[in-house]
């Protein structure tokens, strides 16, 4: 995202740890995430949060969701009481079980936020691949701004106003894909993943409308769209998680040797409690819970859904598109 918006806006681009941000700032890329894209001459890389947020007027936290809080703690006394924030993450945070501009408004109130949310594979986009994307916010006017910044070239950025939807559906899809990577990995086909998909948007809907979004919300780019991404390709840390696990991996060690975070994992528990909490049925969450942190093997996952009682498709489901739900600031 800074390389995207560098040549339109003075950007400053804050790496963790100090060494590879100096490695980025002499090389010019990323050589352990992201080796072949070029870093533009227009962006800064610094080591220095301080540095990073001097004069700051806009704030793009890429930052995986159970690290937010802390991130955005070390930020309140560096940023600019106007500047907004834009979220990239798409996750709950596991003990308040809140979404991530939840977070940001509790940390730092008063400051704008807003959400980048989608189907966004970080290589196809690097690649030049065309993809569209949604920014979400209340307030019309920050949306707008960050549309016009965002856009460029074969990246298409949408505006929308749900921003309960937007980040419930960014959140989500991580679950329902390591879901779909264990049917992947134990050898299963096409029906197979179109009815765990099509089951998942069901789910996810469901829980969504409780918590305030709007139901178009999950038939578009936050919903459905970033649901596929993520439940199909084979860029998906979370789906290429699911399918190592059924193929006898173990879950943590995974993780160990991995750079990337696959969210699913943490989210999942989160969402299983949003769910219990609000009395929505998700048994998909269940199934992937009871595998990644309760030992179940993963052949048993497809009994357990299987033999589930039978009903009608569109139990418990709000399928009236044309009138959203209202908003809440339910966790």
């Amino acid at each position: 995202m800074a390389a995207m918006v560098a040549p339109r806006a003075t950007t400053v681009l804050w790496a963790r740890r100090r060494e590879l941000a100096e490695t980025m700032e002499t090389r010019r890329c990323n050589p352990e995430y992201l080796p072949a894209l070029r870093l533009p001459d227009t962006l800064r890389v610094t080591g220095s949060l301080s540095v990073a947020l001097d004069r700051a007027d806009l704030v793009i936290l890429g930052v995986p969701s159970h690290g937010v809080r802390a991130i955005l703690t070390r930020v309140k006394p560096l940023i600019s009481s106007e500047a907004a924030l834009v979220s990239l993450a798409k996750g709950l945070e596991e003990n308040t079980l809140l979404r991530v501009t939840q977070v940001s408004e509790a940390v730092l109130s008063g400051h704008p936020v807003a959400v980048l949310t989608g189907p966004n594979l970080v290589d196809e986009i690097v690649a030049g691949q065309p993809t569209a994307s949604v920014v979400a916010a209340r307030d019309a006017g920050l949306a707008d701004t960050l549309q016009d910044l965002f856009t460029a070239g074969n990246f298409r950025v949408y505006t929308n106003d749900d921003v309960v939807g937007c980040e419930v559906g960014g959140a989500l899809k991580n679950v329902f894909a390591l879901a779909v990577g264990m049917a992947d990995g134990l050898g299963f086909g096409d029906n197979t993943r179109a009815a765990l998909i099509t089951r998942s948007l069901a789910e996810l809907a469901r829980l969504g409308t409780v918590l305030g979004g709007q139901p178009a919300t999950f038939a578009g780019l936050a919903g459905l769209g970033d649901l596929v991404a993520t439940c199909t390709s084979l860029l998906s840390r979370n789906r290429t998680m699911g399918e190592r696990v059924a193929r006898g991996h173990d879950p943590e060690a995974i993780q160990a040797t991995t750079r990337t975070v696959a969210e699913g994992v943490r989210t999942s528990l989160a969402v299983a409690r949003l769910a219990h909490q609000t009395g929505v049925e998700m048994p998909i969450v269940e199934q992937v819970v009871a595998v990644f942190h309760h030992g179940r093997p993963v052949e048993a996952v497809v009994p357990a859904l299987m033999g589930r009682a039978s009903r009608h498709e569109w139990d418990g489901a709000n399928t009236n598109l044309s009138e959203p739900r209202s908003m809440s600031d339910h966790p």
